[in-house]
């Protein structure tokens, strides 16, 4: 692969990220619509079969493109990406516009151009060269959604419901372990995630003629969050651990070569709970296969007026990551019992949890092996075998389908995701055509379904 690739893809890309594709937010229909339609017009110019699937707010692309030989006995190959992005936010931010691309010092500014136009539409690209050029060795099918941005609930259903299937999935939608190291994550934690409500009265009371002897809805509140939220070394209680799946020893021997937790923690100004966090793999083990609590806001009473009061009302919003091994609907469930266990007499009580479901892909399976040579050809390094602490419902729901994915991609920290000036190394669109090419050749060699 050499820069000839680029620049055919470049025009292409261009393109693509002047759709201005936003889910978040007030959304833009038209702009999504038009995304979607961008995509089928690139799937059928490469003799592919194409369909929009209307399955939540945004259509979803279902494309297929067949083996150039003998499609009957190849392996079936999904990729998925997603063509919706974030809004802009406050354009005097941005150097440039955000949906005029544009090139500075090597690298390529507009929205979009990390997550995840610039990140996923190399892969389509090559497997669209390769149709058009009779070369494609496996069967590929395309599956693009418009919503991972506001949830990716309906291609997490649609996955669920396909009766198709695959012999095992491709998502560029992640990034490097750094500018010259690919990595592959092979689990992904869920989410439980909601509010506790206390009451505890009628109306907010005199804390001087009352307080003492009537309950403070704060107090409340904090006496039973106190029941999940983590010890003092950032350890869940026990029954919140249930059913963890401990890394397999491929994982903990390239999370021993990674940067310090220590480093990984000061680097975005945080302060480890522990010591122990920021031993040998302890930070990897606790962001990616352990289970963590966290309360993310709280509201009540009065902290700006200082008006002294018995608050009658507390809200906190909490979430709990669930590790891979467990089930979201049941760490609820516990999360809930042990919530409602702590109340006590005369308050009231009300929660409001969801849950979704972690995703985990054993380093052994023969598409993984494969992922993992193919990666090292294209990039030059091993990759790195890692999990990330975040949610992506779509793995769950191929985890659950049992379809082994291949999770990469070429961000960097440097792309400034979701922020003003977002970008993508050239390099990294490089990295990314190499990579397809090498990955889709490679699983030809797996038995077709």
């Amino acid at each position: 692969m050499t820069s000839a690739a680029l620049a055919e893809l470049q025009p292409d890309l261009y393109e693509f990220l002047r759709i201005p594709s936003v889910s978040s937010g007030e959304g833009n229909p038209e702009g999504l619509q038009a995304a979607a339609e961008w995509l089928c017009a690139r799937i059928d110019a490469a003799g592919g079969t194409v369909a929009l699937e209307q399955v939540g707010r945004s259509p979803l692309v279902v494309g297929e493109l067949r083996a150039s030989a003998d499609p009957a006995a190849k392996p079936t190959v999904m990729i998925y990406g997603h063509y919706d992005v974030q809004g802009p936010g406050p354009r005097e931010l941005w150097d440039s516009e955000p949906f005029e691309p544009t090139v500075r010092d090597g690298r390529l500014y507009a929205r979009g151009a990390s997550d995840d136009k610039g990140n996923f539409l190399p892969l389509l690209h090559v497997a669209t060269r390769l149709a058009r050029a009779g070369e494609l060795p496996v069967n590929v099918r395309v599956v693009v959604e418009g919503e991972e941005e506001i949830g990716s609930t309906s291609v997490a259903r649609w996955v669920l419901g396909d009766e198709r299937g695959a012999d095992c999935a491709i998502v560029f939608d992640s990034g490097m372990l750094d500018e010259r190291t690919p990595a592959l994550t092979l689990g992904t934690r869920g989410i439980v995630q909601g509010s506790v409500t206390v009451t505890v009265g009628e109306r907010d009371l005199h804390s001087g003629v009352y307080g003492g002897a009537v309950l403070n809805a704060i107090h409340v509140l904090h006496g039973i969050l106190a029941a999940v939220v983590p010890d003092a070394a950032g350890r869940v209680p026990e029954p919140l651990r249930a059913g963890i799946a401990p890394a397999a020893p491929e994982e903990v021997q390239t999370w021993a070569q990674l940067p310090g937790g220590a480093g990984a923690i000061t680097e975005v100004g945080g302060r480890a709970v522990s010591p122990e966090v920021v031993e040998g793999t302890e930070f990897y083990r606790r962001t990616g296969a352990d289970t963590s609590v966290d309360v993310n806001g709280i509201a009540g009473g009065d902290a700006e007026n200082l008006r002294t009061i018995v608050p009658v009302r507390a809200v906190a919003q909490l979430s709990a990551r669930v590790a891979p091994g467990q089930s979201g609907v049941k760490i609820q469930a516990t999360i809930e019992r042990l919530l409602r266990a702590a109340v006590p007499a005369g308050a009231d009580v009300e929660l409001d949890f969801t849950a979704s479901e972690p995703a985990l892909f054993d380093a052994r399976e023969p598409a993984i092996r494969l992922a993992r040579a193919a990666l090292e050809r294209a990039c030059g390094a091993a990759p790195a075998l890692v999990r990330t602490g975040g949610s992506l419902p779509i793995l769950a729901a191929l985890s659950e389908r049992g379809i082994p994915t291949i999770v990469t991609g070429f961000a960097l920290a440097a792309d400034r995701i979701h922020a003003p000036n977002e970008s993508f190394r050239l390099e990294s669109l490089e990295l990314g055509l190499r990579a397809g090419e090498e990955l889709l050749r490679e699983l030809a060699s797996l038995p077709g379904s």
